[in-house]
């Protein structure tokens, strides 16, 4: 009766691997769930969920995750098909790729952004003649 509900659209609570304070790792991570760094991560970064960069956390990477959460420093590039989001914390250099941009006050971003809808890309992509038959005609 009194239990607090949990919110079941909230991802972010639901990390698969986390890269904890105090430990450094180099290379290529892969991975279906989503991830957490709060050590320092240096490389390729490719997930199907969603990447949480802690406050304390150092990552030189590129980026590719469902959405992006920056708390901490980041450098590199990021492509995403939903939002990343630069905390008060947050620190981002280089360029991303993103559906949505959220920028809150005290963050840092420095680099390029180019902000796209996945939706519209794929009706524009439907809504154009295959070449294969232009030429046929």
């Amino acid at each position: 009766m009194f239990k607090k509900k949990r919110s079941e659209n909230n991802d972010w609570e639901k990390m698969n691997t986390i890269i904890g304070q105090g430990t450094s790792c180099e290379g290529r991570i892969n991975a279906a769930g989503s991830l957490r760094i709060d050590g320092d991560f240096k490389g390729e970064i490719r997930i199907q969920g969603d990447l949480i960069v802690g406050e304390k956390a150092m990552v030189e990477a590129s980026i590719e995750a469902r959405n992006v959460y920056i708390g901490g420093y980041s450098r590199g590039s990021i492509q995403t098909e939903g939002k990343v989001d630069l905390t008060p914390t947050g620190a981002f250099f280089g360029d991303m790729l993103v559906g949505v941009l959220n920028i809150e006050e005290g963050a840092v971003f420095k680099g390029n952004c180019e902000m796209h809808d996945p939706k519209k890309e794929e009706e524009q992509s439907d809504a154009r003649p295959d070449p294969a038959i232009e030429q046929a005609c």
